[in-house]
């Protein structure tokens, strides 16, 4: 018989051993989540003040914003902290909420991002009944609906992963708590309401997706009848990648978790996790919304009210800039 522990802490191998490449994981996943931070704040203040943009698609481009700002925060500045003070523990509350907080908001960004690609076949497709079809209240239950959906996943994963006994070894090989790298710790090999849990997330995913795509068949077909070149190929730009980076999310995240786990996992298995934990939020503010017209005028209209701003306080401050060779300028007294 195995020997059960209580364990209050696992071990998180991450990439390397050797703390030079260490020390460059972090600097890298530091330089990409300060990049993701930057993106996905910017599109979430200027969808927030800018009265034009206050519609269906940047109302759920803001909640993919704030998802994604959250989705990152969850694993990538536990990964650079452990690594820059050279520890490779997390506490066992703290891996139960890392799992339940990667599920949870990986599920609401694919039903978000389901959500989104039907607010553009109504737009694209039924351009007359947008307004009527696409109301605030229908945007509410869309998001909410994502939000509780993921929830409810969340909880579901956690519940059925940590309800398992767990032998002597705790060392995770992963830069983050994941589910089938814990069920690999388990002393038990009863994973019938994991594999439960996993089934019933597999269909809800698929069938995201099959939406998604079934949307785009519709866009595309809407599109291609565009007599104009310029806008057809504005329509594809904005689409294709939208479903290149669904895709690669979905994938890499069938490739985590349902194939076997092994007891020394390649860099294509790392690979696969940063595929869909780290890669979405990095893209999504460049794709969905740095690229847009709209985003960049209201950007520059920031910019210009804030320098207006700034020269307003210097005025009302009571300083006056005069270049140094001006006839009534005199240094101060040292």
């Amino acid at each position: 018989m195995t020997n059960v522990t209580l364990v209050t802490e696992f071990i998180l191998m991450g990439f390397s051993e050797v703390r030079e490449l260490q020390i460059l994981h972090a600097v890298l996943f530091l330089l990409i989540y300060l990049g993701a931070l930057l993106g996905n704040l910017l599109i979430i203040v200027l969808t927030t003040f800018d009265e034009k943009l206050h519609t269906p698609m940047y109302f759920f481009l803001k909640h993919l914003s704030f998802l994604d700002l959250c989705y990152i925060s969850v694993t990538v500045p536990k990964f650079i902290s452990n690594t820059l003070a050279n520890i490779n523990s997390i506490s066992f509350l703290g891996c139960i909420t890392q799992v339940f907080l990667v599920v949870f908001l990986a599920c609401t960004e694919l039903a978000l991002l389901t959500g989104m690609s039907y607010d553009r076949y109504v737009a694209i497709c039924h351009p007359l009944r947008y307004a009527i079809i696409m109301k605030r209240r229908t945007c509410v239950k869309l998001s909410s609906s994502s939000w509780l959906s993921g929830g409810l996943s969340g909880l579901l994963h956690t519940a059925t992963s940590f309800s398992l006994p767990f032998c002597e070894s705790t060392r995770i090989h992963q830069f983050f708590c994941e589910i089938p790298q814990i069920l690999r710790l388990s002393c038990s090999d009863n994973y019938s309401a994991e594999v439960g849990a996993l089934a019933i997330t597999s269909s809800l995913s698929f069938g995201c997706f099959l939406s998604i795509a079934i949307s785009y068949i519709h866009i595309f077909q809407t599109v291609l009848k565009i007599p104009s070149v310029v806008g057809r190929s504005k329509a594809f730009s904005t689409c294709i990648p939208h479903l290149i980076v669904v895709t690669i999310f979905l994938h890499s995240a069938a490739a985590a978790y349902l194939k076997p786990t092994s007891a020394c996992p390649s860099f294509v298995d790392w690979l696969v996790s940063v595929f869909y934990t780290v890669l979405p939020p990095t893209l999504n503010p460049i794709i969905y919304s740095l690229r847009n017209k709209d985003m960049k005028a209201a950007l520059r209209k920031l910019l210009v009210s804030e320098e207006r701003i700034s020269i307003q306080v210097l005025l009302t401050s009571g300083f006056t800039l005069y270049p140094l060779n001006y006839p009534g300028y005199t240094s101060p007294p040292v």
